[in-house]
C-alpha cells in the first residue's frame, strides 16, 4: 500500500512539473514592432513580424530571447561580397607563399624569365633554320619541275608529291614558330606580373631590365 502511494505521489509529481513546465511555456509573449511601427505585445506573432525581429517575454515581462531581423537584400549581397573578398584574400596568400618559394628576390624571377624567353627563342632559330633547309630542297624541286614543263616533259607524280610534302613541312613549321612565339609573350606576361608582386610583397625592387636583350649588350 506504501509502495502504491508512493508510486502515485511520484507521478502526481511528475505531472505537476510538466504541467507547471507547460503553463511557463505558454505564459511566454512575444514583443514586436508592427507595420505602423507600435510596440506591439502578444502571445502570438504574425509572420512578417517576425521579419523585423522580436523580443521574447517571460510571464514576468523579462526578456528571456531576442530575434534579431532577418537580413536585407543589400545586407546579404554585401556578406557574400565580404564572403568572397575573404576567399580571394586566402588564394593570394597561397599564390604569394607558393610565389616566395620561388623566387626571394624581384631579381631571381627576372633572371627565370631571360632564361627560359632564351631558350624558347633559340627552338624558334632552330626551326627557322629548319624552314631554310626546307625552302632550298623545294627551290629546288620547283626548278626541276619547271624545267621539265618547260621542256614539254609530264611532272612525276613522285616529283609533285615531295613538292606539296616539302610545303607542308614549311607550312606546319611556321606554326609551330606562331605558337611558341605567343608561348613568349604568355611567359612575359605571367613573369613580370609575378615581379610585381614580388616587389611588393618582398619590398624589394628589381635591378635587372625587363628585356633580355638589354642584358645581353
Amino acid at each position: 500500500m506504501t509502495n502504491r502511494l508512493t508510486a502515485l505521489s511520484v507521478k502526481a509529481t511528475a505531472l505537476a512539473l510538466a504541467l507547471g513546465f507547460s503553463a511557463q511555456v505558454a505564459a511566454n509573449m512575444y514583443r514586436y514592432t508592427d507595420e505602423n511601427g507600435q510596440i506591439v505585445i502578444s502571445s502570438t506573432i504574425p509572420q512578417e513580424a517576425t521579419k523585423r525581429g522580436y523580443d521574447i517575454l517571460n510571464d514576468n515581462g523579462r526578456v528571456i530571447d531576442t530575434i534579431p531581423p532577418a537580413p536585407t537584400e543589400e545586407e546579404i549581397a554585401a556578406r557574400e561580397a565580404e564572403k568572397q573578398r575573404q576567399k580571394e584574400l586566402a588564394e593570394q596568400r597561397e599564390q604569394d607563399r607558393a610565389l616566395l618559394k620561388r623566387f626571394s628576390h624581384p631579381d631571381q624571377a627576372v633572371k627565370a624569365m631571360h632564361r627560359k624567353i632564351r631558350e624558347l627563342e633559340g627552338l624558334i632559330q632552330l626551326k627557322r633554320g629548319n624552314i631554310s633547309v626546307i625552302s632550298s630542297q623545294l627551290d629546288n624541286e620547283q626548278s626541276r619541275a619547271a624545267n621539265m614543263e618547260r621542256a614539254g616533259r609530264e611532272i612525276p607524280e613522285a616529283m609533285l608529291e615531295k613538292i606539296r610534302r616539302l610545303e607542308a613541312q614549311i607550312r606546319d613549321i611556321e606554326r609551330e614558330i606562331t605558337s611558341q612565339t605567343q608561348e613568349i609573350e604568355e611567359l612575359r606576361r605571367a613573369f613580370e606580373a609575378d615581379i610585381e608582386r614580388l616587389e611588393e610583397v618582398t619590398g624589394e625592387t628589381r635591378t635587372l631590365p625587363l628585356d633580355h636583350t638589354e642584358t645581353e649588350n
